[in-house]
């Protein structure tokens, strides 16, 4: 119980509104409180027994409303209280005079100090001067700024967008920001936690001691808010909570813009980096009618320095990474999660800090010359974003104030019990805010050109990896999570009204409709889905042995069933090469020839379907042995330049190639106008062959051949009169193929087949995926120095100058990983590049297109006429296309060079 003189002391009025202070109690005053009482302020204190004792306690709620400068409510004379551990003296300076006002009495021996101030008429601004006893109990004085003579830090109207939930931009108010008030530079925090009965801020700046700044609570929006002057960038900080039940925990910042590398857990001061203002040709970059080819990047076992085995840091990877990546011809680079998160093993997907570049390969700002760098090679930005659930750490988001804050309370809902980790409760708004925010900060402040949100299926479904009686059904009772799906529809909107040039990508792996629809027409709107049913049953048909695939046909031809029901990806991702599944070469079936000649047919029917493309990085050259997220690719493999590695690595940059420069193998990815099946069920042979087109109507061919015996003569019916040439064969010796091919194309006949007008009599090699275009004026294939010029490929040795064509770069495993190449060698490389752009002079070693295009075009048939034959279909070819399937086991793999 109070004495009646502490309980007119607790009337103390807080600094920053006096006024409405003023007008209550003057309203509760009786009318015989207006006469002048004389008030002996030598009987009256400062701050009261039970106010120090929750102050040095570090459970004060309120400490704003007992320190710094007051006015005494009676007697109008003004105070000041300082909380100051360990000091043996206390004067207060006017900081417009330098003059000392008064030395404050020691009102408790741990530190705490006040005393009335006669001289004081009216507020004024002043410093202190306080004298601690160093190491050698030596006297040592500083003057000190006081935090607590600063008003409130975030205006009302960011406060109530917080508690609405409705800040675009949470991070430029939440978390710690470098700032200057009243000409004092320092940094402003504030933090969430509504439950907590206090909180303060640790630091470097404060000896870590939870008592010294206790921060004031904006009951209105459960936020915690202080300015600490002379703290600065670089500072690591922690949040220390008295939560709920009383029990101090210490947290990092969710805000926090750096965090300490693991296992250390301490957030760091660091500037807000400036918005990013995005290159003008990445608004038209992602787009449905361009081409994307994403590589998909694990940043710390993509390559490591070979002595330590460390990482590459940002300023590495922004030059030898990018460098390679424009080698090969990608046009996005997609980077596993990149947050910071604690643990190694969860390559990112469990993290901690949403707002944070994880510090493991350098600091913000290299990481946004990282990007930079990417778009300086037109490549854009493709950032995992996880907002699906997040690890337990203690220092994390998991019981942030003692309750279930960021998740949902009952684990029903709340845990995930295949990861072990917590569910965002997408029903706050606060939490929405926090996720969304999220969000708009990496596209805006590192200007990010897409994100890839990871496990929606997860988020979308209340049962998702529970059995019955282990969820929680909404309340129409059915098993979608209406809150998740509310979040995914407002975020992307979010995304898509302020940041135009940027897309999102779900990660959705079941049949969930609506994915890529827009959220006005009941969409999640997203802008791509990974196809994960493509890559599933493509996969299970490629592991087969051929003489078995044509019992699983429908496997490869089944995807297009409901391709245009969402805007697809197709994605040989991580998933596929981890937990025991081997690489996607160790996948394939028969002897060494035949895996690689599997995968690099598989890669080109691949590249010829409709949809965008991601691979998985060393799956571009083949890489043998499963990943490993703790060692760096076998860069190795690629020593020999005419190996089996560097034979797929050359196709897949050959691939892009074709790709990015030929419209129609992406222009009608998601209009049912580009595509055509022109062989689709010749089971018997495992034959596919389908039409690419554009908008102007120009045609591309993909056939592949998925058994090893060759097809000689086969006939396909084609569209368009004119010679189809052959720009890629992924059979060439080019690529370490038998090097059986077309002779660079064939002349359409003017023989109906197959209910079309003409028709192509092809040979098509061995376990080969082979591309032909009817228009070679309209290939657009890169000959000129704009394309080659500057690119680097680290991971080959210097072409020969008698090389005839790219013999690319090969690993350095024996030294230190260079960052760039000398100048002869990027002089003689680009020039290698530059004389073989042209995808059509790799079909083979002997092809002379123009000679044999000549002789063709004189030979061309007259137009004659001829029967149609309307009971045949395409998988009742004449005899020559047909192969006895039981002879297919005993085919040698090696074809002997037998072109004509």
């Amino acid at each position: 119980m109070k004495s009646p003189k502490a309980e007119k002391n607790d009337q103390a009025t807080v600094k920053t509104t006096p006024a409405k202070t003023a007008k209550k109690t003057s309203a509760t005053k009786s009318p015989k409180t207006k006469v002048d009482k004389v008030v002996d302020i030598h009987e009256v204190k400062t701050i009261t027994d039970m106010d120090i004792a929750l102050l040095m306690e570090a459970k004060h709620p309120d400490p704003f409303s007992v320190l710094g400068l007051h006015q005494h409510v009676e007697s109008k004379q003004f105070y000041i209280n300082a909380l100051l551990p360990e000091a043996t003296c206390v004067k207060v300076i006017n900081k417009g005079t330098l003059k000392e006002i008064a030395t404050l009495d020691k009102l408790d021996a741990r530190g705490i100090f006040g005393s009335f101030l006669p001289s004081i008429k009216s507020r004024f601004d002043y410093l202190f001067e306080v004298t601690w006893l160093n190491n050698d109990e030596q006297p040592h004085t500083i003057q000190l700024e006081d935090p607590y003579k600063f008003g409130v830090i975030i205006p009302e109207m960011d406060i109530w967008l917080l508690s609405e939930g409705k800040h675009l931009r949470p991070y430029q108010q939440l978390g710690a920001h470098l700032t200057t008030i009243d000409k004092v530079e320092g940094v402003r925090f504030a933090v969430w936690a509504p439950n907590a009965e206090r909180v303060s801020v640790i630091g470097d700046f404060n000896v870590w001691d939870g008592r010294r700044h206790p921060m004031r609570l904006r009951r209105e929006a459960g936020i915690w808010e202080i300015f600490i002057p002379h703290a600065t960038k670089g500072d690591h900080y922690k949040f220390e909570i008295r939560d709920c039940f009383g029990a101090i925990i210490h947290k990092a910042d969710p805000f926090a813009f750096t965090a300490q590398l693991r296992p250390e857990t301490a957030s760091i001061v660091t500037a807000l980096p400036e918005k990013i203002i995005p290159p003008s040709e990445r608004f038209t970059a992602n787009q449905f009618d361009k081409p994307i080819s994403i590589y998909e990047v694990h940043l710390a076992s993509w390559r490591r320095h070979i002595e330590s085995n460390q990482w590459l840091s940002y300023q590495e990877l922004a030059t030898q990474l990018i460098d390679y990546v424009a080698y090969m011809g990608f046009t996005h680079i997609e980077l596993m999660p990149i947050t910071e998160y604690p643990f190694d093993g969860s390559w990112g997907y469990q993290p901690t800090g949403m707002y944070a570049p994880t510090s493991r390969f350098g600091k913000p700002d290299d990481f946004r010359d990282l990007i930079h760098a990417a778009h300086a090679k037109n490549i854009g930005v493709i950032l995992d974003w996880v907002p699906a659930h997040f690890p337990n750490d203690p220092h994390g988001l998991a019981h942030f104030d003692g309750t279930a804050l960021y998740e949902y309370a009952d684990p029903k809902e709340g845990f995930h019990q295949d990861w072990n980790t917590h569910i965002y409760n997408y029903g706050r708004h606060e939490v929405r805010n926090f996720l969304s925010g999220s969000a708009l900060y990496w596209v805006e402040q590192f200007g990010a050109d897409a994100l890839r949100v990871d496990a929606v299926s997860s988020m979308v479904y209340r049962d998702y990896s529970r059995a019955e009686g282990e969820w929680i059904p909404n309340h129409h009772g059915g098993r979608e999570n209406l809150e998740a799906i509310s979040f995914l529809q407002e975020a992307n909107s979010i995304i898509g009204q302020q940041c135009q040039h940027c897309i999102s990508i779900a990660e959705e792996s079941t049949d969930f409709s609506g994915v890529t629809l827009p959220p006005e027409h009941n969409g999640l709107g997203f802008h791509y889905k990974w196809n994960m049913g493509w890559m599933h049953d493509t996969l299970s048909y490629m592991q087969k042995e051929p003489v078995f695939r044509k019992y699983h046909h429908h496997q490869m031809t089944f995807s297009m069933m409901y391709h245009y029901t969402e805007n697809f990806i197709l994605s040989l991702s991580h998933d596929e090469v981890v937990h025991g599944k081997g690489s996607i070469l160790s996948k394939m079936p028969g002897d060494e020839w035949q895996k690689f000649a599997n995968l690099r047919a598989y890669y080109g029917f691949m590249w010829a379907h409709p949809g965008k493309k991601l691979l998985f990085m060393g799956c571009e050259f083949a890489q043998g042995k499963e990943w490993n997220h703790d060692e760096s690719l076998d860069w190795h493999l690629l020593d020999n330049p005419e190996g089996y590695h560097a034979g797929v690595q050359n196709f897949v940059k050959d691939l892009n190639l074709l790709y990015k420069n030929n419209s129609p193998l992406f222009e009608l990815d998601y209009d049912n106008n580009g595509f055509e099946w022109l062989v689709v069920d010749d089971s018997d042979n495992s034959i596919y062959a389908f039409v690419r087109r554009d908008k102007a109507g120009n045609e591309i061919i993909a056939v592949s051949n998925f058994t090893p015996v060759p097809r000689h003569d086969y006939r396909i019916g084609v569209n368009l009169p004119g010679f189809y040439e052959e720009v890629l064969n992924s059979d060439s010796a080019y690529y370490n193929g038998s090097n059986l091919g077309n002779h660079g194309g064939v002349l359409a006949e003017d023989f109906e087949f197959n209910h079309k007008p003409y028709s192509i009599n092809i040979t098509i090699p061995p376990m080969a995926t082979v591309f032909f275009s009817n228009k070679i004026e309209n290939l657009n294939t890169p000959t000129s120095k704009d394309e080659a010029k500057n690119v680097k490929n680290p991971t080959k040795k210097k072409a020969s100058s008698a090389t005839k064509k790219t013999v690319t770069k090969k690993a350095n495993s024996s030294s230190e990983l260079k960052p760039e190449l000398q100048q002869d060698d990027l002089k003689q490389e680009a020039s290698a590049s530059v004389e073989t752009a042209t995808v059509v002079k790799k079909v083979s070693a002997t092809a002379k297109k123009s000679v044999l295009k000549e002789k063709a075009i004189a030979d061309k048939p007259k137009k004659t006429t001829v029967k149609k034959s309307t009971k045949q279909t395409v998988s009742k070819e004449p005899v020559s296309n047909k192969a006895d399937a039981s002879k297919t086991d005993s085919i040698l793999s090696n074809t002997t060079n037998n072109e004509a």
